[in-house]
């Protein structure tokens, strides 16, 4: 079978390797469509793991099933995900399933950017569900990265708060305000440096945009009656987004950290201020399998809108096109790979 193989953002290799086979347990998926996730392409983090097949926003259609396997036959449509929890440690029943051991070392073979990939058994029985037949192959893709999205504002309490402001509007950020528009938040607010991003972010659910080199907290105090957000959701590492978020957010508010600086980078943290005004920090890694089904049914009912997100659709032999444009994050948003499109 045909794979894209990494070794760094500029050398992505159309390769061969045999198509796995599915033991018991398993499940064979014949990849369908698979995103392009920003993770993918952190260069400081991948290359230390190249070569190998990247690929973790996949749906597919079964194309074999393993001795033992109940509830999927060949054929069904599937999402799935790579990493899954074990639903027994202390940190799964305390609500931290992201930070399970057997979450940090599950994974596919080999990957997403595949003709074909195998789920071992633990991916299949937690982290592998039917895809709607609302749903679209590209639609479910995003599966994954939204289920991200809403755990994070699970985890900060998001509909209790009546200001929130998204901080950068990638993919992370638009899916963010579409989870915040959905909880019924009374204010949403998003910030950018690109004009594009921002308008799609008003059609997708913001109240208003703001240009991320204005005075931010004055326009907020313009827009919120005096006061700052109640929630501020930080989807982008820049060190400006992350000074900006400390200067934005109201006493008594919640900073929640979707994205992070690369590791080994520090930022100032600003102690004082954050204990005087009782500001509580949040960070938010992953989703568990009860946040990927809260994706699927968002995705079905229409309440989270993908299609305006997605900006290039690209074959499997155009996959390296496809990391050179998430990598330069200047004309594309979500990148899905077709390896089954020629």
């Amino acid at each position: 079978m045909r794979v894209a193989m990494y070794y760094s953002n500029d050398d992505v290799r159309l390769e061969e390797l045999p198509v796995p086979q599915a033991g018991p347990g398993e499940l064979l998926l014949r990849v369908q469509a698979s995103g392009i996730c920003g993770t993918d392409v952190m260069e400081w983090y991948r290359r230390k793991q190249a070569p190998l097949v990247l690929g973790h926003e996949v749906t597919g259609e079964v194309a074999d099933v393993g001795p033992g396997v109940n509830g999927f036959a060949p054929g069904d449509r599937v999402v799935t995900t790579h990493h899954v929890p074990c639903n027994e440690c202390h940190h799964c029943r305390s609500g931290h399933a992201s930070v399970c051991q057997l979450m940090r070392k599950t994974h596919f073979d080999p990957g997403g950017f595949a003709e074909y990939l195998r789920l071992p058994k633990v991916n299949v029985e937690s982290g592998t569900f039917l895809l709607p037949d609302a749903l679209s192959f590209v639609q479910g893709s995003f599966v994954e990265p939204l289920g991200c999205a809403v755990r994070a504002q699970n985890h900060a309490h998001a509909p209790l708060q009546e200001t929130v402001l998204v901080i950068g509007t990638g993919i992370a950020g638009l899916l963010n305000v579409q989870v915040a528009r959905s909880r019924g938040v009374k204010t949403l607010v998003a910030t950018d440096i690109n004009e594009d991003r921002l308008r799609l972010a008003r059609t997708l659910g913001a109240h208003h945009t703001f240009h991320a080199t204005d005075d931010v907290p004055a326009r907020l105090r313009e827009a919120c009656g005096g006061r700052l957000a109640d929630l501020v959701i930080v989807c982008t590492g820049a060190a400006p987004a992350i000074r900006q978020a400390f200067q934005s957010v109201e006493r008594g508010g919640k900073l929640l950290f979707f994205a992070s600086p690369p590791e080994g980078h520090e930022v100032p943290l600003p102690l004082y201020e954050i204990w005087r005004d009782e500001v509580g920090l949040v960070t938010s890694y992953g989703a568990s399998p009860e946040d990927l089904k809260d994706s699927v049914d968002l995705l079905a009912s229409g309440q989270i809108n993908v299609d305006e997100l997605v900006t290039h659709r690209l074959t499997l032999a155009e996959t390296g096109k496809g990391f050179q444009l998430v990598a330069d994050a200047r004309d594309s948003l979500k990148v899905i790979i077709e390896p089954q499109r020629t």
